[in-house]
């Protein structure tokens, strides 16, 4: 059966799967981008630096172990490294600039996005890394008679427990009813008593944790390269404002309409894949200049 005059139902299927992989990778980079951002009201310009160190770190730590373990080593090792790093930011400087305006925290993250850029070529130099999976994760998977790599069918996994873990921690869990409190009124939940401060470290730590979660899971998908931050930092923002500001939902219905545009739009026309994702988001604000879902600030 043929879709328009040159592409197959099959052919679309099995795009729209891959599409749905590298949805999880842009919503899980997003979510955490979106949580700075309705929180904090930081505009984070260095969370694709931290995604970038994420995929390098995994790389390092999956290297150095070696064998199948290393690489579920790297998984947990890298954004736990990222996040380290992060808490050394907030902790040093960022915590006392969040009554600053908005155009100097984004110069700040700016000017931090080219720090890290420079420390990643001091520390790895400007050569291509690219890790492989083990064994478990390689090959394929058959679906509906169509080949579907194993890894990709992970990522379709880890995508919904993010997705699931962000809205037990948001809506569940003591400290994200106090987050989402102070991100309507932070004075009123510091007049009770609570240490805002140490409130929006916790959340800042959690999105930059995710961050380096992404980059250690599109490790294995791509070459890991200096570089790699600036692609994922624009898409992360786009997906972050079509979806509402600080929606972690938004973030997750954003990356769909971004991962499965790119996708469908390799199968299409290759030549000008690049546009279609772009050209989505042109429609969605053009419609809905405030985001698909409610923004939270």
């Amino acid at each position: 059966m043929e879709f328009a005059a040159h592409v197959s139902w099959e052919a679309l299927l099995q795009q729209v799967l891959v599409g749905l992989s590298r949805t999880t990778i842009l919503f899980i980079v997003a979510s955490g981008l979106s949580l700075v951002l309705g929180v904090l009201r930081i505009p984070n310009v260095f969370h694709g630096s931290l995604y970038m160190i994420g995929a390098f770190l995994a790389y390092s730590v999956a290297v150095s172990i070696g064998g199948p373990a290393g690489f579920a080593v790297a998984l947990l090792a890298a954004p736990l490294g990222v996040a380290l790093i992060s808490l050394i930011v907030e902790r040093g400087l960022f915590c006392r600039l969040y009554e600053r305006e908005h155009l100097m925290l984004l110069l700040f993250t700016f000017a931090f996005m080219l720090v890290f850029s420079d420390l990643v070529k001091l520390v790895w130099g400007s050569d291509y890394r690219s890790l492989s999976l083990p064994p478990m994760l390689q090959g394929s998977f058959t679906i509906l008679d169509l080949p579907f790599p194993r890894y990709n069918l992970f990522l379709l996994l880890v995508g919904p427990v993010v997705a699931f873990g962000l809205w037990f921690l948001t809506n569940k869990t003591k400290i994200g009813k106090i987050a989402r409190a102070a991100s309507v009124d932070r004075e009123m939940v510091g007049a009770v008593g609570i240490n805002v401060s140490w409130v929006f470290a916790a959340v800042f730590i959690i999105g930059c944790f995710l961050a380096g979660l992404g980059g250690a899971l599109v490790a294995p998908t791509q070459n890991i390269t200096q570089g790699m931050d600036h692609a994922i930092i624009i898409q992360a923002f786009l997906i972050v404002i079509i979806g509402g500001l600080g929606n972690i939902w938004g973030a997750l219905l954003g990356a769909l309409i971004f991962g499965l545009t790119d996708a469908i739009g390799i199968l299409i026309l290759p030549q000008f894949a690049i546009v279609f994702p772009y050209a989505a988001v042109v429609i969605v604000l053009i419609f809905r200049p405030t985001g698909l879902l409610k923004a939270t600030w």
